[in-house]
């Protein structure tokens, strides 16, 4: 399989070694506005560099994975589907609604798959969570909490171009509670606190976030965020059912400190970042993602998933501006 990636930042340049490493992709060619970075992160694992995407297009490829700045992927998207290419794209698929419904139609239209890149649907820990929902185990599930921390904020430059947290950050937790439950959240109250680092403020955007989602059993979902978490990387997922209670994302290296007499130790070496966190995740969606080029397996999260993630991204985020609850219905 040849298999062409567009885009070699940290997570292009992540995905670039997974996919010279899988034992199906036969030749890899990677392109990136930085031409240089392109050709480092290709010499580096014995790929090929295009100068540019035209000319990657123009490799005969098999399929296209898309790791490049936010605001060109679906303009990437369309043109990958255009030449009959199935994508993975990482998330998200546009900025706004109108911008992901085009790159849907898009994809629709040209007949291939597109796959988006919710890593965690692929963690061990929130699988096994999905299994527990599905089988009954938990009983009737009355309390979901979900939380991302980030340890540092990104860049005072990314911040304009990221969509803001709900839509770059918590879009995740979005859609791993649908996910993971198998319900649809109907109603949204969110609201933020932009009083961390000023950068948040001149960017419009808030470094603290909380939002209460009601799903359409009338599970209640709260779902945190904060690019401000000292204490290191924190991502879990708790569910609490009327016959026992579980979590994901506990573990011997989940920043946090109990302050109980028998509580356990802190963290020798807590989570410090997404990759670490969630390599064997980013690694088996890209497994999937070879799979489904060969036909092997359905799509496990295609457009429409990206889609439904988004729009409860837009409601919280209109409900933060607007200081009330939202239907998702709202969202066009």
């Amino acid at each position: 399989m040849r298999i062409g990636l567009i885009g070699t930042g940290r997570i292009g340049s992540f995905h670039a070694g997974v996919l010279a490493r899988h034992p199906e992709v036969e030749s890899l060619v990677v392109a990136d506005a930085d031409a240089t970075r392109a050709a480092g992160v290709a010499g580096a694992l014995g790929a090929q560099a295009a100068p540019d995407v035209t000319a990657l297009l123009d490799h005969a490829l098999d399929a296209v994975v898309i790791a490049s700045a936010t605001a060109a992927h679906a303009e990437l998207i369309a043109r990958a589907a255009g030449a009959g290419l199935p994508v993975f794209c990482e998330k998200p698929i546009a900025l706004d609604v109108p911008g992901t419904l085009a790159a849907l139609r898009a994809v629709a239209e040209a007949g291939t798959e597109l796959q988006l890149g919710f890593m965690r649907r692929f963690d061990t820990g929130y699988r096994a969570a999905r299994e527990a929902v599905e089988s009954g185990r938990l009983g009737r599930l009355h309390t979901v909490r979900a939380a991302t921390s980030d340890p540092e904020p990104p860049p005072a430059a990314y911040l304009p171009l990221s969509g803001g947290l709900f839509r770059d950050c918590l879009v995740h937790d979005f859609d791993i509670v649908r996910w993971v439950t198998g319900r649809e959240v109907v109603e949204v109250y969110a609201t933020g606190s932009d009083a961390g680092p000023a950068m948040f403020r001149e960017a419009g955007d808030v470094d603290t976030a909380a939002a209460l989602l009601t799903l359409d059993d009338g599970t209640l979902v709260t779902v945190t965020g904060t690019r401000c978490n000292g204490a290191g990387y924190d991502v879990r997922l708790e569910l609490a059912g009327e016959r026992d209670q579980i979590a994901v994302g506990l573990d011997d290296r989940t920043p946090l400190t109990s302050v109980e007499p028998q509580g356990p130790a802190a963290p020798g070496k807590p989570w410090q970042g997404f990759l670490e966190r969630f390599a064997p995740a980013y690694e088996a969606e890209l497994a999937a993602f070879v799979r489904l080029v060969r036909g092997e397996v359905p799509n496990p999260c295609d457009g429409p998933e990206a889609l439904a993630a988004l729009r409860i991204a837009e409601a919280c985020e209109l409900s933060r501006r607007e200081r009330r609850p939202v239907r998702v219905e709202e969202v066009p």
